[in-house]
């Protein structure tokens, strides 16, 4: 049975449970791996905080469907409300790296506090977390050093504002990193946007349509075990198309086929794609190809 998480909803309960000296500043933090216990006998946590973290030293951690071995530095992003699991007694006595912990009200009133709902990896699953080469890693710890001598020696009436623009160029890089292991780790990616072509294909060449209608990107999110905001964000830096548009391409790829090859109805072809009114149906196809379906079919005649 799984247990039930620990909730840590300030700066100071984090501190107690790791057995830590009172915080420099109330609203965040920077924990240095190296330096914490490795077994910490907590199974689950979940964060009423911002948890950026960078960790180095793990072994065969798994990046969507694959495994890999590395040494470089990983980076992953939690959003109040996040769980972070592990499992009791087996972290590595090897890992090496750091957590940041941002209390949401340190956002408040500053150019941040709506920014930051508008990086995605923040709603990434921690299987989808972002690897670092040597060059980056080295710059990112460069900006967290800046955030850690400005919260423990320089508080005052600058002190927000320069944390602010700290953490704002680190999740900006994080983002253009992002953007780079989407092209880069092209395996991983490829085999990614085969499964969906696969799992489309499937999906509308099967009862499927008919008697579930069309397929939620949830729905798609979830038989590539990967989550729909990462998905998203896959999908529109390698193909520009984010996932609810890939689903409409394959549905225009099919109603054109059987516009063309089938003497039925537009309305049994619109039933036939999963849509209960022909009107949606047609709406959604002028949108699509700048004609009706009938218009479409008259240039086959």
């Amino acid at each position: 049975m799984m247990e039930k998480p620990i909730r840590i909803k300030t700066i100071s309960e984090l501190h107690k449970l790791m057995g830590l000296p009172k915080p420099h500043h109330p609203l965040i933090e920077l924990i240095d791996l190296s330096k914490q216990k490795k077994d910490t006998g907590i199974f689950a946590v979940l964060f009423d905080l911002y948890v950026i973290t960078l960790k180095r030293g793990c072994d065969k951690l798994f990046y969507g469907q694959q495994q890999y071995d590395f040494d470089e530095g990983v980076m992953a992003f939690l959003s109040p409300g996040q769980i972070l699991r592990g499992e009791t007694g087996n972290i590595p006595e090897n890992i090496d790296g750091w957590m940041l912990f941002i209390h949401p009200d340190f956002l408040w009133n500053t150019s941040l506090a709506k920014k930051i709902k508008q990086y995605d990896f923040f709603g990434y699953m921690t299987n989808e977390a972002l690897f670092l080469s040597d060059k980056e890693e080295k710059m990112i710890n460069g900006i967290v050093e800046n955030i850690k001598n400005e919260y423990q020696t320089n508080i005052d009436r600058f002190s927000q504002d320069i944390i602010i623009s700290h953490l704002e160029t680190l999740l900006n890089y994080s983002e253009r990193f992002y953007q780079r292991q989407f092209i880069t780790r092209k395996k991983t990616n490829h085999q990614i946007l085969d499964r969906l072509e696969v799992l489309l294909s499937d999906y509308f060449n099967s009862d499927d349509l008919v008697s579930k209608g069309l397929p939620t990107v949830q729905y798609i999110s979830d038989q590539l075990n990967v989550s729909p905001t990462y998905l998203r964000s896959l999908l529109k830096t390698l193909t520009g198309l984010n996932t609810q548009q890939h689903i409409h391409e394959k549905l225009i790829e099919k109603a054109k086929e059987k516009l063309s090859t089938t003497d039925l109805t537009v309305s049994e072809i619109a039933y036939e794609l999963g849509f209960e009114h022909m009107q949606s149906f047609s709406k959604l196809f002028k949108e699509k190809t700048s004609q009706s379906p009938l218009a479409f079919r008259a240039g086959f005649n």
